[in-house]
């Protein structure tokens, strides 16, 4: 089992770093392999990390707690109520959890494709990213189809921007609007949908007449500026906090970005084109290899590390520390192994607890901050 995680957790990463550099096919890049840092961490005690749902194994079933199955969930998303929505990207669907751990498929049907319609009578191609809005509305970055889904509270999916015969980076309408391996996705309290086009190294903003605009980012690079004067280099997930600042994980600078709401994007945490494992905070943080990211409700900042296996803590203040690390033991069944194997997607609930889509450990994970 150990062998079949280290496999698979070798994917994610070459997944979100190595995806847009197969400009001529969505499918899914090679898998490499990557060094794991095994430094210590420092996971406040009073923090207690559980399983929510996931047997640990691949596959596509429905049930409650650690009888459903998972096959590699991406992107997280937490509505007002402790329902957790997860893009489950090679089941080509999206699965809603309670809070209590029960799973069902909200849209798609376990089979890749592409399709309007209502619940499971509409097809996905490899969701990587899930936000929802305040009206309970999910959106999702549909990546294999290079467009943007919405779910309506009543299950029917549509499709808000994008299009699915082509890729591209042309601003528009609806379908005049183009993606190209669009990859993270969050939504902000007037309800605009921000977009992290990973291969355009764009950032995008969808209203919801579904008006898409670029918000940040041009060429490949890193810059901060203004605009199209900034550069990012693979956007992989983004977070929006109460005063409608973007945070972006600009994955091979090694750094999160912040886009103000004028659009002025500056360098939010860790030195840039740099990677470690490094908690000193400001510029002397490194990642190895950041993917998902969250903001709570105090605006601290979390960032899912992939090679390292850890989720890092950012206050408002600078602060960096690890939030969390795998081996942690599953508090409501010590024989179940809690271990955080690759975490990928992020996100935080009102209560401040923090959600982790494992990626390779086929689980949804929960750390109940007290």
């Amino acid at each position: 089992m150990k062998h079949v995680l280290k496999i698979t957790s070798i994917f994610i990463v070459m997944f979100y770093t190595m995806g847009c550099s197969k400009k001529s096919s969505n499918e899914n890049p090679t898998p490499s392999s990557f060094s794991r840092n095994t430094s210590s961490t420092t996971s406040p005690s009073d923090d207690k990390v559980s399983t929510l749902a996931g047997s640990g194994t691949a596959g596509c079933t429905n049930g409650t707690g650690t009888s459903a199955q998972f096959n590699c969930p991406s992107g997280i998303a937490v509505d007002s109520q402790g329902c957790v929505y997860v893009a489950d990207r090679t089941n080509h669907c999206i699965r809603k959890v309670t809070s209590t751990g029960v799973v069902t498929t909200l849209a798609g049907s376990c089979t890749k494709g592409y399709a309007d319609g209502n619940c499971t009578q509409a097809q996905f191609n490899c969701p990587s990213g899930v936000a929802v809005d305040k009206n309970g509305n999910v959106y999702v970055a549909d990546q294999g189809n290079n467009c943007i889904r919405k779910i309506s509270c009543t299950g029917d999916v549509t499709t808000l921007a994008g299009s699915c015969t082509s890729k591209g980076s042309n601003d528009g309408v609806c379908g005049a609007a183009q993606f190209n391996f669009p990859t993270g996705i969050t939504v902000d309290k007037n309800c605009n949908v921000y977009v992290a086009d990973q291969c355009n190294n764009r950032i995008r903003k969808i209203t919801p007449g579904g008006v898409v605009t670029t918000v940040a980012g041009s060429t490949e690079g890193f810059n901060n500026g203004y605009c199209y004067a900034a550069q990012f280099h693979n956007t992989t997930a983004l977070a929006c906090d109460a005063n409608d600042n973007i945070y972006v994980v600009d994955q091979f600078n090694y750094l999160v970005r912040k886009i103000a709401p004028s659009g002025t994007v500056s360098t939010y945490s860790c030195a840039p084109q740099s990677s470690g494992s490094n908690d000193q905070g400001g510029n002397s943080t490194s990642f190895g290899s950041p993917c998902g990211i969250a903001v709570d409700a105090n605006n601290n900042i979390y960032v899912a590390d992939q090679t390292n296996q850890h989720i890092h803590k950012i206050t408002p203040s600078g602060t960096v520390s690890s939030y969390s690390c795998p081996g942690v033991q599953n508090n409501t069944d010590p024989t179940y192994s809690s271990q955080i194997s690759v975490p990928c997607g992020l996100t935080a609930d009102g209560a401040g607890n923090v959600y982790v889509a494992d990626y390779s450990g086929q689980c949804i994970h929960k750390i109940s901050c007290k």
